[in-house]
This record gives structure tokens, C-alpha cells and sequence, in this order.
């Protein structure tokens, strides 16, 4: 390595294209991602940068004694300790924006396949069963005449609703205040918006204030035509209390790509005809993810070279 160039270290994966993007221009520092850090006493005190997909908490942030900005791959960064490191004066960036069609675009197809269950018709053909056993059963729902909320109105939630319009369906939210410039209706609390819809998709981060936020109550307001789609954080959502809502038809159906312990998924899933899974694959696309690794990138070449990031998260003590 040369002392001539920025270290950047990399803890765990990250995207290809981002240590493409790297080469010949910075020292790339590689070590387990972990919740405690693993470095050489050495490294620990060249590393100005770090490019993280994943969890980086505060005991490597203070590992890293002349760490500056920490690069986050992905919209969702409650992974890093954004506050802790704002206290230290140092920078977090995350990938919003590039993502936000691709994520839209998946929920509108979970949404579609899970009312009409189109991956369990799929299967009733590719085993055969549409000659051996005649045509698959009539789905119990439909998109007709449908009430949707959207639990979070940020970017990829007014996406998502900007796609709903076509389908003809009335479109309501809740967020922590009203968007005047929306026109969309507006429900002052979840379980009010839970009541009021028949479709209830959750696009809310994962915080302290959405943790398990989707719980039973919600759940039961919601009702047994209800049909729940989850493509925020596995974490807004009680998987205990949603299995046995789907179990006892206390809701109609569920569509999700996140899970609260990802990549586990709760066997009793796996087993029920009125859910569909994806493996968190809403914004996994080559184009967006290379998108999100160019973000990366530049939000780290462009502090080492210019002192200046493109999408510093709202904690960060400087503006791009």
C-alpha cells in the first residue's frame, strides 16, 4: 500500500463496482464486518473513509481515529450509527433517489401477484397440475374498487403512489406530519389509515418509532380482506403476530421483501397460500445497484478530493 493515497476500508462486502471505481485511486482496506472491529493498529489510523454495506456501529467509528466520512450503500442506513458519528464531526452518506423506480416498480408487482397469486398460479402450470387437475383456482382478491395507505410518504413512497394512480384506487398515507403539497388523503395515526384501507403497504425506515409498528392491532384494524406488502425494514413488522394473522384469516394476504432477521424468514411462511416472499430484492437490478455502487463512490472520491459529498443523510454536520 502507499502512504501517498486516501485508505478507504471496506468491513464485509460491498458491490463490485464500488472497489472497481476505487482502484488506482485510494488504498482499499478490507476487514470482517462484525460488531466489534478487527484491524491492525496500523490501518486503524490511516483509514480517512470507509464504504460500508451493512451494520457500522460506534466502536468501529471510534476505532478510526482520523475517520471522515462513512459511505453508506443504500437508501436505509440505520445501520450506521449516523448520530454518533455527527458528534465526532464526521460525514454519512447513504444512496437515495437512484433507487426509488426500481423499489416502486417491485412493489406495485409484489402488490399485483400477491392479490392475484400469481406465483402460486405459475406453479400450478410448471407442475403440471392445469392438464393433470384442470385450470388454477379463482383468486380471492382483486385489485378492483381498493382502498391503498402507504405507512411512509418520502421518496419511494410518492413513487409508489404515483403507480397506484392508474389502477384506480383511492390512495391515503401516514407519516409523522401531513404533506401539504400531497393529494392524497391523510390519516393522523396508523391504526385511523388501517381502518380506513383494505391494502396497507409499509415503506417506513427502520427506526425506534416503526420498530414492530405493524403489530397485531394494526393488523386486526386492517381486516380479513386485508392485504399487507412490506418493502421498508423487516423491523416494522411483529412476524409473529403477522403469521398468525394470515393463519387465522384475520387478514386476507401478505407480500413481503424484508424480513426481521433476514436472511431468515420464519418457517410458517413458507407453507401458506396467501403470502408471497421475495429475498429483499426490490431494488436488485444490475443498472440500479450499479447506480447505488457509482453513489458510493463518488460520495467518497468526492470528499477525499474536494471535501464535498452528493447525499449527505440529515444527521451529517456538513451540506454537499
Amino acid at each position: 500500500m502507499s502512504d501517498s493515497k486516501a485508505a478507504v476500508l471496506v468491513p464485509g462486502k460491498i458491490h463490485a463496482r464500488v472497489l472497481e471505481r476505487f482502484e488506482g485511486k485510494v488504498d482499499v482496506i478490507t476487514a470482517p464486518a462484525g460488531p466489534e472491529p478487527s484491524l491492525s493498529e496500523e490501518d486503524a489510523q490511516r483509514i480517512t473513509a470507509v464504504a460500508v454495506s451493512g451494520s457500522f456501529n460506534a466502536s468501529w467509528i471510534d476505532a478510526l481515529p482520523k475517520l471522515e466520512v462513512i459511505a453508506n450503500f443504500g437508501v436505509g442506513y440505520d445501520g450506521v450509527d449516523a448520530k454518533h458519528a455527527a458528534s465526532r464531526g464526521i460525514v454519512v452518506t447513504n444512496t437515495p433517489d437512484v433507487l426509488n423506480d426500481e423499489v416502486a416498480d417491485t412493489t406495485i408487482a409484489l402488490l399485483i401477484g400477491t392479490v392475484r397469486r400469481l406465483y402460486q398460479a405459475e406453479s400450478h402450470l410448471r407442475a403440471g397440475k392445469w392438464e393433470a387437475e384442470g385450470p388454477f383456482m379463482l383468486s380471492p382478491f382483486s385489485l378492483r374498487n381498493r382502498k391503498v395507505g402507504l405507512f411512509g410518504m418520502g421518496r419511494i413512497g410518492q413513487e409508489i403512489a404515483k403507480r397506484l394512480e392508474p389502477f384506480k384506487v383511492e390512495i391515503g398515507y401516514h407519516t409523522r406530519s401531513k404533506r401539504p403539497e400531497l393529494s392524497y388523503t391523510y390519516y393522523g395515526s396508523l391504526k385511523e389509515m388501517a381502518q380506513a384501507v383494505d391494502i396497507l403497504i409499509c415503506i417506513v425506515p427502520g427506526t425506534p418509532e416503526t420498530h414492530k409498528a405493524i403489530n397485531a392491532d394494526i393488523l386486526s384494524a386492517l381486516g380479513p380482506n386485508g392485504v399487507f406488502i412490506n418493502v421498508g425494514r423487516g423491523s416494522s413488522v411483529d412476524e409473529e403476530a403477522l403469521l398468525k394473522a394470515l393463519q387465522d384469516g384475520t387478514i386476507g394476504a401478505a407480500g413481503l421483501d424484508v424480513f426481521y432477521a433476514e436472511p431468515k424468514v420464519p418457517a410458517g411462511f413458507l407453507s401458506l397460500p396467501n403470502v408471497t416472499l421475495l429475498p429483499h430484492v426490490a431494488s436488485a437490478s444490475v443498472p440500479t445497484r450499479n447506480a447505488m455502487a457509482d453513489l458510493v463512490a463518488d460520495n467518497v472520491l468526492g470528499w477525499l478530493s474536494e471535501r464535498k459529498v452528493v447525499t449527505p443523510v440529515p444527521e451529517t454536520p456538513v451540506k454537499g
